[in-house]
């Protein structure tokens, strides 16, 4: 009596080789991991004797090679932040390109070879972006309406018009201020346009601020002759009578706004006495980006590396070699 053999499921074949290849891929894992295992302890003494090297080596050059970041929050006056962000990009150019004598002669960086990078950035504030403007109010409202307002107040044609940016740079070794951050803000506001620009900036400013003044000085000249006019009518035994609409409410409002106009032109004035403001200034922050300050434990592990990858090319080159 014979049977016929009954059909297999397919899903069930393909479960099983699934399977089975998940299992060998393991198993294959865990080989390797046993292999590398039984390799560190038959070169236990080589790997020692480059993880000493490698830790000395690397404390030596932490010891010696530290790199140091600097920032500096600048406020570009004039509508100069197109010239600011074009020399910067020349600055960091000729940094790439190692013009050291551009550097010293020109910038006057003291010491142009421990610059390594510099860089600007924007301090995102909205809220400066729009205060007591509404032309920028409007215009980002107008943008945020089309898409994502936190892309948008990233985006560089808005952020170059926010008022404080941040330069960094790096540099090998501790520096100071005299060497390298004076001679950068001396070369950012070499310009004799902007200069020209700054002086007749100054110079309506400080018209502005007269003809304040003198407008203040006939404003107190009226109410004081007021006052006196009251003062003599009360002592006096006619009656007087006072309009409401006299207008007094907006000469009083009016000399309130010129003085704050000239409150607000002095604080101006601290500002605008450079063409590129330098407003804050940090110096000599430890970089521990990358392998900076870590070079006693990254040397030990490229030896390692690069050992055991040379003692499996060798492997290799001779297993192929007894094939030929």
């Amino acid at each position: 009596m014979s049977t016929t053999p009954q059909p297999v499921d397919g899903n069930e074949i393909d479960l099983s080789q699934i399977s089975k290849k998940i299992g060998s891929f393991f198993e294959r894992i865990v080989l390797s991991v046993f292999r590398a295992l039984f390799f560190i302890r038959r070169n236990i003494i080589v790997f020692s004797i480059l993880g000493i090297l490698g830790g000395g080596l690397g404390y030596y050059m932490d010891s010696k090679i530290k790199m140091y970041d600097h920032k500096i929050i600048v406020c570009p006056n004039y509508a100069s932040t197109d010239y600011l962000y074009s020399k910067i990009e020349l600055l960091n150019s000729r940094i790439n390109e190692g013009d050291t004598l551009f550097l010293k002669n020109v910038v006057g960086v003291k010491k142009p070879k421990t610059l390594t990078e510099i860089e600007i950035l924007p301090i995102t504030d909205v809220y400066k972006f729009i205060e007591n403007n509404t032309q920028n109010f409007e215009l980002l409202r107008l943008f945020a309406e089309d898409g994502d307002l936190k892309k948008i107040v990233k985006e560089n044609m808005t952020s170059k018009n926010y008022p404080f940016h941040q330069i960094t740079f790096t540099t090998k070794g501790v520096t100071d201020r005299a060497a390298t951050i004076d001679p950068i803000l001396t070369f950012l506001n070499d310009s004799d346009y902007f200069r020209k620009m700054q002086k007749e900036y100054l110079h309506n400013i400080d018209v502005k601020m007269t003809e304040n003044d003198s407008l203040i000085r006939q404003i107190n000249s009226f109410l004081n002759g007021v006052s006196s006019s009251i003062n003599g009518s009360q002592k006096s035994d006619k009656l007087v009578y006072y309009n409401e609409n006299t207008q007094m409410n907006d000469v009083i409002k009016t000399k309130e706004t010129l003085i704050r106009e000239q409150g607000s032109l002095r604080l101006d004035l601290v500002n605008l006495d450079k063409i590129v403001k330098d407003n804050s200034v940090v110096s000599n922050i430890k970089n521990k980006d990358g392998v900076n300050g870590k070079m006693k434990f990254a040397l030990p592990l490229l030896f390692f590396f690069l050992f055991g990858f040379g003692s499996f090319m060798i492997k290799f080159y001779k297993q192929r070699k007894a094939t030929i």
